[in-house]
C-alpha cells in the first residue's frame, strides 16, 4: 500500500461478507459491501431492520455473535489488516482505536456498579498507567464535555438514577473516554423522544468538530442523516445499493429503494394533503434471497433484467454510486448518443 494512501484512509471496507450459519441454512446478512472512510468524515448508513448494517459495524469491532462469520473480504484500519488480529490486540484496538455506542445502554451499564466506577474502568482497561485520581477526573471532564451537570454527584449514581438521555450521553462518554479515531453510533437516538434526539445529534456534531474523529452513523432514519452526515450508504437485504454525498441522496436519488425512503419520510415543506408513501411489499428472506436485484421484487420499475441479475454499480454523480439497471440502460442510451 502506498504511504500517500496509508494516510489518507481511516477505514477501508472491500468486499466484506458476513454469514449466520443457522440449523435452516445459511444467511447472507452481508452480501459483499466496500465503502472507505476518511479521517474527520461522518457516513451514514441506512437501510430497515434486518439489512445488515449492523452486522457490518460488529465484523469492524470483532463483536459479531455465533453463528455468525466473516466469510470473506477484507477491513483495513489506518493500513491495518482488522480480521488477522489476535485477541489481544482487538481487545485493545476496541476502546482505544474504535468505539461503539449501542442503540439501548440499560444493556450496555452495569446496574450494581456507579456510573463514575464504570467510566473509570473503562479508561484504566485501556491505559494501565494512569492513577484512579486522574482517571477520576478525566471521567468527570468526559461527563462535562457530554452535558451532564452536578458531576460530582453524578458520579456516584447508579444507572437507574439517570433518564434514558443522560444514560445514552454516559455511553457516549464511556466511548470517548479513550480518544478513538472511529466512532461507531448503531442508532443511538432511537430510544429516546424527539427533543432528546435533536440534542445528542448535536452532542455528536460538537464533539466530532473537537475531536476530529470518524464516525459511522447507523440508523434507519434518513432525517437524522442529514443533520450530521458528510456522505451516505444505503443498505438493503446485505448490500450497498446506493452511496454517495448527503446531498446527492437527499436531492437526486439514484435507486428506487432511497426513493422510497425519501418518500416515506415526513417533510417540513410537504402540503398539509400530501400523504407519505409506503414501500409495498415485505423484506427479503435472507435465507432465500432472489437471484437478482434484492429489490426487484418491490420495486415498481422492475424490469425482467432485475429478478435475473445483481445490478453493477454505476457512477451517477461524483462520488455517488447506484446498483440499478435503470442507471445501466441510461448510460448506455448516453454512450450511444
Amino acid at each position: 500500500m502506498s504511504e500517500q494512501n496509508t494516510e489518507k484512509k481511516l477505514l477501508e471496507v472491500k468486499d466484506l461478507r458476513v454469514s449466520f450459519f443457522t440449523p435452516a441454512g445459511e444467511v447472507k446478512a452481508v452480501g459483499g459491501i466496500s465503502y472507505d472512510l476518511n479521517y474527520g468524515e461522518v457516513m451514514g448508513v441506512v437501510g430497515e431492520s434486518g439489512s445488515g448494517k449492523s452486522q457490518e459495524a460488529y465484523s469492524i469491532m470483532g463483536l459479531l455473535q455465533s453463528p455468525g462469520k466473516v466469510i470473506g473480504g477484507s477491513i483495513t484500519f489506518e493500513g491495518q489488516d482488522v480480521l488477522a488480529f489476535s485477541k489481544e490486540e482487538m481487545t485493545s484496538f476496541r476502546g482505544s482505536k474504535v468505539a461503539m455506542i449501542f442503540q439501548n445502554p440499560m444493556t450496555c451499564l452495569n446496574p450494581v456498579y456507579t456510573i463514575g466506577n464504570q467510566l473509570v474502568e473503562a479508561l484504566r482497561a485501556h491505559d494501565k498507567t494512569i492513577s484512579k485520581a486522574d482517571a477520576e477526573k478525566r471521567a468527570m471532564e468526559m461527563m462535562e464535555m457530554v452535558g451532564i451537570n452536578n458531576v460530582e454527584k453524578r458520579m456516584k449514581q447508579y444507572p437507574h438514577e439517570f433518564s434514558g438521555g443522560m444514560r445514552q450521553r454516559v455511553m457516549i462518554a464511556m466511548g470517548l473516554i479513550c480518544h478513538p479515531q472511529l466512532l461507531i453510533a448503531d442508532e443511538p437516538t432511537t430510544a429516546l423522544d424527539v427533543t432528546i434526539q435533536a440534542q445528542i445529534l448535536e452532542l455528536m456534531k460538537e464533539i466530532q468538530k473537537k475531536t476530529k474523529m470518524g464516525i459511522i452513523f447507523i440508523t434507519h432514519n434518513l432525517g437524522v442523516v442529514a443533520d450530521i452526515c458528510d456522505k451516505v450508504s444505503v443498505m438493503y437485504a446485505g448490500k450497498i445499493v446506493e452511496q454517495g454525498p448527503v446531498d446527492d441522496i437527499f436531492y437526486e436519488p439514484a435507486h428506487p429503494y432511497t426513493m422510497g425512503l425519501l418518500r416515506s419520510m415526513p417533510r417540513v415543506d410537504a402540503e398539509s394533503y400530501e400523504r407519505l408513501i409506503p414501500i409495498e411489499g415485505t423484506p427479503v428472506d435472507m435465507l432465500n434471497p432472489p437471484e437478482g436485484c434484492p429489490f426487484a421484487p418491490r420495486c415498481e420499475k422492475c424490469m425482467k433484467i432485475c429478478l435475473k441479475k445483481m445490478p453493477p454499480y454505476v457512477e451517477v454523480g461524483p462520488n455517488h454510486r447506484s446498483a440499478c439497471w435503470l442507471r445501466v440502460q441510461e448510460q448506455m442510451n448516453k454512450e450511444e448518443n
